[in-house]
């Protein structure tokens, strides 16, 4: 034992040679072993500090997140909508042809089976919203991050990652808000759409439910809408032309703007190609033969009708959850006529006088409405200057005056006397400055003469006349100033219409209306107009005289430019420094006005009711009268022995000249230049 303790003992310590040399090498190396070791335990710990940290914050944003979903899930729609094809109701209005003229709500067909849709249709749409349809659960990580990186490469969004299923959820449960809480719903619904639909089920969905511009919602819509045929019978330009639609379905409908449609069918060509599933021939030839909408557009300004009957339609029906057809009054052919002749003037001698705006209603006699234009362009402006804009009607206001004159017991032949009057002040003018002596009320009327429609009126009285203008149909404000004479008040040209066409009824009252028929989609007939019959509004044998008065006008006085190959009646009127231009007449089968000027009154150049009014109102009447032979005006009517208004209105016989008058008289219009 003593023996083996001394075997091991050399190895308990160093050798007894080595000692002195081995000590002093061997002392760096040990200091810096033991800063290692120092080191070492400070690097680990950072390292666990870290991952230790890092765990904890992620499993809190991990139950946060959780939170979030949770949170956001309580207030997920109902999911049973998903087959509700719930829609604002649709309202279809139709021209007296049955041409259609507006939809407003939205257009919806019964689903179409995806088995029954074009193979092209759905290649389309897979090639150019989601190529990876078939391979993702709802959302596509690969198509978000190259839409990020394209976006980020192109400096604005120009690319969505949303796959169709997002799409779906997106546009059947949710709003259009832009939020955390919708995205995060619109993925929850994603998912929820892909694990209970099939895909095919999903795309079928997709292709009934989304929408393609124009009202239409679903493709079976969209087909209708804009080719006039089943979707089952779509071609290839067709369907590149619906697909494309999807990412901008306003901006990018066929109706709006045609040539950016087509430019977006073309791309959704090419997109087929180069996901394999289109020869580039055949999107060759497509692209050569670009789809056209077979359905002619409505008529841009027939907005202006359709939407002055939008507004009435409860009235007349009360709410309504079923979609709607209106048959209207509106003849297609002669509001096409109308806006292109209003266009063209604007364009033309308008821009070179400084008119910038017009409207023009056409109605039958007894009141309904067969063209409507509200202004130069529906697109750029929806205020119709038609039935919305009350402006002062000059010289058009003259009838009402002379119609209170006449039953007043003053006759067509009665004369006064052009000379200046002032009453309280008032001292209007003629337009040529001049004054003519004595005249008939009939030479008064055609040549437009202030002083003697002011003289007309004090004998008749203020109020009669203001009573004559509501009896005509006249709404709008009305003062009892002697300029009321010279057309002062304001009127809208719809309504000042309508009077002409109550004189021209032989007294009958026409008012405007545009509604014909109301059914539901089932066929049903909701409402149909019974006739007008609104009562007499002017004796008939006042109305044959004012008649016969108001076709001087246009035989030897202010509008002559208004001529027809048939007997016409009308009258003039500018208001105050060239603001307002209009003419407004009739014949035997229809009553037409027209409006000039600017929508803030800026004067226009030298523009009176005279000239371009009177033009343009006969260029559309010519178009409204085409192929219809000359009738008489108020064919019943024979002329009144001397002395029937008087004898009718016991007024006593009616002056042949009037009394003398102080030459002092002189009569000012509103504006110091009142234009016939």
């Amino acid at each position: 034992m003593p023996a083996a303790r001394n075997r091991r003992e050399p190895a308990l310590g160093p050798a007894p040679h080595a000692a002195s040399p081995a000590v002093e090498p061997a002392g760096r190396p040990d200091e810096a072993g033991r800063a290692g070791r120092r080191r070492r335990p400070l690097l680990g710990f950072s390292v666990r500090f870290l991952l230790y940290w890092g765990t904890i914050a992620l499993i809190w944003l991990t139950v946060a997140a959780a939170l979030v979903v949770v949170w956001y899930a309580r207030d997920l729609p109902d999911v049973s909508r998903l087959q509700h094809f719930a829609h604002r109701p649709s309202i279809s209005f139709l021209a007296a042809d049955g041409s259609l003229l507006a939809t407003f709500g939205d257009l919806y067909e019964d689903p179409v089976a995806l088995a029954e849709l074009p193979k092209h249709l759905v290649h389309a749409v897979l090639a150019t919203e989601d190529r990876r349809f078939h391979g993702h659960f709802g959302i596509d990580p690969l198509g978000l991050a190259r839409a990020v990186l394209i976006n980020l490469r192109e400096g604005r969004l120009v690319q969505g990652g949303s796959t169709i299923t997002q799409q779906l959820a997106k546009n059947v449960f949710l709003t259009a808000e832009r939020s955390v809480k919708r995205k995060v719903q619109e993925l929850l619904l994603a998912f929820w759409l892909e694990r209970n639909l099939s895909k095919d089920a999903i795309l079928a969905l997709y292709l009934n439910r989304m929408y393609f511009g124009a009202g239409a919602y679903g493709v079976a819509a969209a087909a209708g809408r804009y080719f006039d045929k089943p979707a089952e019978r779509l071609d290839l330009a067709e369907v590149a032309m619906l697909a494309g639609l999807l990412k901008a379905p306003s901006r990018l409908a066929p109706t709006r703007d045609l040539a950016a449609a087509q430019a977006r069918a073309a791309l959704v060509l090419d997109n087929m190609v180069d996901a394999g599933l289109l020869t580039a021939s055949a999107a060759a030839r497509a692209k050569a033969r670009p789809a056209v909408p077979r359905r002619a557009p409505a008529p841009a300004g027939a907005r202006y009708f359709a939407d002055w009957l939008m507004d009435l339609v409860p009235d007349f029906v009360g709410p309504s959850e079923r979609d709607l057809v209106v048959r209207t009054t509106l003849d297609a052919r002669l509001q096409k006529a109308a806006e292109a002749a209003l266009a063209a003037l604007l364009e033309g001698e308008g821009r070179r006088h400084a008119a910038g705006q017009g409207a023009i209603v056409v109605i039958s006699p007894d009141g309904a409405v067969r063209a409507m234009v509200g202004g130069e362009n529906y697109a750029e402006s929806q205020f119709n200057r038609a039935v919305q804009a009350r402006r002062q009607p000059g010289s058009a206001f003259k009838p009402a005056v002379y119609l209170a004159g006449l039953e007043a017991g003053l006759g067509p032949d009665t004369v006064l006397v052009d000379q200046p009057v002032s009453i309280g002040g008032y001292r209007p003018r003629n337009f040529n400055g001049r004054f003519q002596g004595a005249m008939s009320l009939r030479q008064a009327l055609a040549q437009s003469t202030n002083t003697i429609a002011l003289q007309v009126m004090e004998r008749a009285g203020r109020a009669r006349v203001i009573e004559a203008a509501r009896r005509l149909g006249m709404g709008g404000s009305f003062a009892a100033h002697p300029s009321l004479a010279l057309g002062s008040g304001e009127v809208t040209l719809i309504d000042l219409t309508a009077a002409y066409a109550t004189i021209g009824n032989g007294g009958e009252t026409a008012m405007p209306y545009g509604l014909v028929a109301i059914a539901d989609d089932a066929g049903r007939p909701l409402y149909r107009r019974a006739g007008h019959a609104l009562g007499r509004a002017v004796a008939a044998p006042v109305a044959a005289t004012l008649t016969g008065m108001l076709e001087s006008v246009i035989a030897e006085g202010t509008g002559r430019a208004a001529r027809l190959d048939r007997p016409v009646a009308g009258k003039t009127g500018t208001s105050q420094e060239f603001r307002d231009a209009w003419f407004v007449g009739f014949t035997a089968d229809y009553v037409a006005g027209v409006w000039l000027g600017n929508d803030d009154s800026t004067p226009m150049r030298e523009v009176t009711g005279g000239n371009l009014p009177a033009r343009l109102w006969r260029e559309v009447m010519l178009a409204a009268h085409a192929g219809r032979p000359p009738r008489p005006l108020l064919p019943h009517r024979t002329r009144e022995p001397e002395g029937v208004l008087q004898r009718l209105f016991g007024t006593g016989p009616a002056p042949t000249a009037a009394p003398a008058a102080p030459a002092t008289r002189d009569f000012r219009y509103l504006d110091e230049k009142e234009r016939p």
